[in-house]
């Protein structure tokens, strides 16, 4: 797995990683899949900020195969993450504001940082709620024919006397 040392460094000196993961390897999207296959390109850029401050920018490419939430085949689904992670120490007190402030995403982190755990995490945080096809029924409902109302007997015999 790609671990990074000192995230801060990393940041500070402005290095980048590139490389690909196994959807495999990403154990927590195995049950949103249809198919544990394939791979995810990722690009880690480390940078400081307007204000000297440790930034990331992490962009995460490839298509996961998601179970629709209505007929249960699969969906294809085009990753596009793109994220500016502000990186803080691990327990550093952060005010209201900059909690507030949505411009800014912040990552904890004590030194080292597993950037696959990371490009998980922004992969989760990415994804759909409840993926489906635009156009699908429930399964088995193109097998059921048509639809009988219960109380049609009912409505029948409503006008009749006893």
């Amino acid at each position: 797995m790609k671990k990074l040392t000192d995230a801060f460094v990393f940041a500070r000196e402005g290095r980048v990683l590139e490389g690909t993961l196994p959807v495999s390897s990403l154990e927590r999207l195995h049950d949103l899949l249809v198919e544990v296959g394939g791979e995810v390109v990722f690009r880690l850029e480390g940078y400081k900020g307007k204000r000297g401050e440790a930034m990331l920018h992490l962009t995460v490419t490839g298509s996961l195969p998601l179970i629709c939430q209505r007929c249960l085949a699969a969906v294809s689904h085009d990753l596009d993450v793109d994220n500016l992670l502000e990186l803080v120490p691990e327990g550093a007190d952060l005010s209201q504001d900059e909690l507030e402030d949505d411009t800014r995403d912040f990552l904890p982190v004590v030194k080292e940082l597993d950037v696959a755990e990371l490009v998980e995490d922004e992969i989760l945080l990415a994804l759909p709620v409840a993926p489906r096809h635009e156009k699908c029924g429930l399964p088995g409902a193109a097998d059921a024919g048509e639809r009988v109302n219960p109380f049609a007997t009912l409505a029948a015999l409503k006008g009749k006397p006893n």
